[in-house]
C-alpha cells in the first residue's frame, strides 16, 4: 500500500490521534478517528436509503473525525484530484 500521510488532529493529547491519509494506488481516503457513541451508532445503523440495506455491513465502520480537521480533508481530496489530474495509477 502506498500511503501518503495527510494530517493529524493538532487538538488532541498523546492518546488520541485522528488522522488522514490517502493510499496513492487504490486512490482511497483512509480515516482513523473515534468509536461513535452507541447511540450514534445506532443511529446510523438504522439510517435508511432506497436500495440500501439497513444497518452497518461486516468490513464497514463508522468513525467520528472532528469538524477543525475539515482543511485536513480537503487536503486529502486535493491529492486524489493531483493523482486524477496526473493520470497516476
Amino acid at each position: 500500500m502506498s500511503l501518503l500521510f495527510i494530517g493529524i488532529d493538532p487538538d488532541t493529547g498523546d492518546e488520541e490521534s485522528p488522522t488522514v491519509w490517502i493510499d496513492t494506488a487504490q486512490k482511497e481516503f483512509l480515516f482513523q478517528g473515534w468509536l461513535p457513541s452507541e447511540e450514534q451508532e445506532a443511529d446510523c445503523a438504522a439510517f435508511t436509503l432506497p436500495g440500501h440495506a439497513v444497518g452497518i455491513p461486516d468490513g464497514e465502520a463508522v468513525i467520528r473525525i472532528p469538524a477543525r480537521m475539515v482543511g485536513m480533508i480537503r487536503k486529502a481530496c486535493d491529492a486524489i484530484e493531483a493523482l486524477d489530474a496526473a493520470n497516476v495509477r
